[in-house]
């Protein structure tokens, strides 16, 4: 009876050893990460096994993130493929969410720990630290290769090393920073190599130098033209970059604008490039080759939006109709047109549209097709379908408004099309991520065809919009309106991180 006792008391659960085994995400990926510092003084990480070395057979533990009753991944039989609307909603403690890249069907999702995770079919695959903060702006090659931008000015290139299954591995290397370290030092010694920063003039402050191939200021935005193997980063510090994608060679720096560069989208037509910034205006400029093939300028074609109507924070575009999407501080995108006769953009674009329906500004657009989504500080999304008939050439019909989050909406992904998202109706039902400060990632389903019933949601001057006017990339400066009063509600959270 004595031994029976023993063996009792030695099955019985330890509570304390209970508890400390369901550690939270945070805790779990901080205690199984194995680190190593770079060549820039910032550590990356990599996700892996509790060994001591990564493993490429990495099975992720069951996703945090809280999904709906009967819509999870871990019921995948339930998932509708023919529902539409909100089919998830994901909260982790990672933070704000500032940046979404969607490549085929898997999702990275950067935010404001250090953190870049990566997911399918929403599991968690795999997750690694940047070790520079603030994850800004995130977009993935077609080689498979991971582009972010940072806080600290500075561009980060990571590759994820695949198993033998061919799913996403859980080890990301960091393979590269633009500039490169060794650009970077012999820059550094050339006096020439400087150039005067506006950074700290406008509080009133001395300018200081810079090297000129290095951002001196947050990185806003990247885009990526592949035909040209071209780069382009966008900057708060006035200027955007184009770098070679092949050896990450900064090719040149534009001082593009008289205030912050919120966003950079490459045509893919014609070598424009198109820049908006919190003064105002848009920018269109052309990337002319040298003859020699190895120098490229860029040189300013017009001025396509004057400043003065608020700042412009998101800029899309979609070279198979020629058109470009511009989104602005005063809840409006306009669409812009370049006629499908003139091949190398020369033609002035034409004016093909506004659509109206955000109360407040538009913070970021995606396109994909004939999809139009925009997201905005009212915390809801705008759902658009280009219809592009002889009747109405540029109409674009309202398919859904989008309410949910209870924060800004930072950023919005839409995966490419492919022939899988048709139904055996042959209607095209594609899939929208949205990330917001509030700290979640909504993943919702829509159809090409039909409108979202109810087709709109009233759009509400809620107290999101207040606390963004404290961003100094946000307004044009000098600043000359109120702060409006139901700041309180996000203001604390919003000071300090300047990222609308």
């Amino acid at each position: 009876m004595g031994n029976r006792k023993k063996l009792m008391h030695f099955l019985r659960v330890d509570p304390a050893a209970a508890v400390s085994a369901l550690s939270s995400p945070r805790s779990f990926f901080s205690s199984n990460s194995n680190s190593s510092s770079d060549d820039d003084g910032y550590s990356s990480s990599f996700q892996g096994s509790a060994s001591s070395s990564p493993s490429r057979s990495y099975s992720p533990p069951k996703s945090p993130w809280a999904r709906l009753p009967g819509l999870g991944a871990d019921d995948a039989s339930s998932d509708d493929a023919t529902a539409t609307g909100l089919i998830a909603s994901l909260v982790k403690e990672d933070g704000k969410v500032y940046s979404l890249a969607a490549a085929g069907d898997v999702l990275y999702t950067g935010t404001d720990s250090e953190t870049v995770r990566v997911w399918r079919d929403r599991r968690e695959l795999a997750g690694f630290r940047t070790g520079s903060g603030l994850v800004k702006t995130i977009v993935v090659a077609a080689d498979g290769r991971i582009f972010t931008g940072h806080q600290d000015g500075k561009v980060r290139v990571w590759r994820a090393d695949g198993d033998a299954g061919g799913d996403p591995a859980v080890v990301h290397r960091r393979v590269g920073s633009l500039p490169p370290l060794g650009d970077l030092l012999i820059s550094s010694v050339n006096p020439s190599s400087y150039v005067r920063s506006p950074r700290g003039a406008e509080r009133g402050g001395r300018r200081r130098a810079a090297v000129w191939l290095r951002h001196s200021d947050a990185v806003s935005s990247l885009s990526l033209d592949e035909g040209a193997g071209l780069l382009y980063s966008a900057s708060w510090d006035r200027t955007f970059k184009a770098w070679r994608v092949s050896d990450y060679r900064c090719l040149e720096s534009v001082p593009a604008h008289d205030d912050a560069v919120n966003t950079v989208a490459a045509a893919g037509f014609g070598g424009l490039v198109l820049t908006g910034s919190a003064d105002g205006t848009v920018k269109v400029w052309r990337r002319e080759v040298a003859a020699a093939g190895d120098r490229t300028r860029h040189v300013l074609e017009r001025v396509l939006r004057e400043g003065g109507d608020g700042a412009v924070t998101a800029i899309a575009a979609c070279p198979e109709a020629r058109a470009v999407y511009v989104g602005s501080s005063d809840g409006l995108v306009t669409c812009w047109r370049w006629g499908l006769d003139d091949v190398d953009g020369s033609e002035p674009p034409r004016l093909a549209g506004v659509l109206a329906g955000h109360g407040t500004g538009v913070l970021c657009l995606a396109v994909s097709g004939r999809v139009v989504v925009s997201g905005s500080a009212d915390g809801t999304l705008c759902v658009w379908r280009r219809d592009d008939d002889d009747e109405h050439p540029g109409r674009h019909a309202r398919l859904a408004v989008l309410a949910g989050h209870t924060g800004p909406i930072k950023c919005v992904a839409v995966p490419a099309d492919d022939d899988d998202c048709y139904d055996a109706d042959g209607e095209r039902r594609f899939v929208v991520y949205s990330g917001s400060l509030d700290g979640s990632v909504k993943v919702w389903r829509l159809s090409e065809e039909r409108a979202l019933e109810p087709p709109a949601v009233e759009a509400t001057t809620a107290p999101f919009m207040a606390a963004l006017w404290e961003s100094e990339a946000w307004m044009p400066r000098p600043r000359t309106a109120q702060l409006p009063s139901p700041v309180q509600a996000w203001a604390p959270e919003m000071k300090g991180v300047a990222a609308a």
